[in-house]
């Protein structure tokens, strides 16, 4: 009685692990940014594209193909040739994605790795359209126009700095040469050339000082308060 039992339990624990084999090999994940495309064996690509989540399919029969429709960045290099017959290396990085929509006639005729069999030829295609009609030198003077112009602006400040210093040995030689004709004018005129300068210009501080309202000229002496009328 307890072998049958056992033998019993035995046999819907085989069952049980078949179901779930049959039932997980049913099933199948869509993850966030991926959309997948059903293949049968015997109908080829279904046009119904299988968006997010879990699924169910036909074991043995269909098979899941599952693509990535995120923004994805991908480096193309290429050598293609200028205007003026100059191989010009470039390598151009491109976002892409592919259409959901287009999903299933994107498989069936290219295949999953349509991005390298694809983006190549066609980044290939517009580069050399762009890079046809321009020169390899009109780009080098382009790029060199900001150091050129940087290069000028600071020969200008040089040449500026300069003529600043000559001027300002200039300006110092001939403060030099007035101090040494002044000298020599002293020398030989004697102390009364000091004095009329002096003069000179104690009769210019009066005349300021004369026409302002704010001064008022007192006799020199002490007794100057003691002569007003009582």
């Amino acid at each position: 009685m307890a072998a049958q039992l056992f033998n019993r339990i035995g046999q819907i624990g085989v069952g049980m692990a078949l179901a779930g084999g049959v039932v997980n090999s049913a099933l199948f994940n869509v993850e966030g940014g991926q959309r997948a495309v059903i293949f049968d064996r015997f109908s080829g690509i279904k046009e119904t594209v299988v968006g997010e989540g879990t699924h169910f399919m036909i074991p043995w029969v269909q098979s899941p193909i599952i693509f990535d429709i995120r923004a994805r960045p991908k480096n193309v290099p290429t050598i293609t040739g200028s205007k003026d017959l100059q191989n010009v290396n470039i390598t151009l990085r491109i976002l892409f994605r592919p259409r959901p929509e287009a999903l299933p006639k994107i498989y069936s005729s290219i295949g999953v790795d349509y991005d390298d069999r694809i983006l190549p030829s066609i980044t290939n295609e517009v580069l050399k359209a762009v890079v046809a009609d321009s020169t390899l030198r009109t780009s080098l003077q382009e790029e060199n126009s900001s150091p050129l112009a940087s290069t000028k602006n600071s020969t200008f400040l040089v040449e500026k700095a300069e003529q600043i210093k000559k001027a300002s040995i200039i300006a110092a030689e001939g403060d030099t040469e007035a101090a040494d004709l002044l000298s020599k004018a002293f020398i030989k005129a004697g102390e009364g050339l000091v004095e009329l300068r002096r003069i000179e210009t104690a009769e210019d501080i009066s005349a300021q000082l004369s026409a302002s309202r704010n001064v008022i000229y007192l006799p020199n002496g002490q007794s100057t308060l003691l002569n007003l009328p009582q």
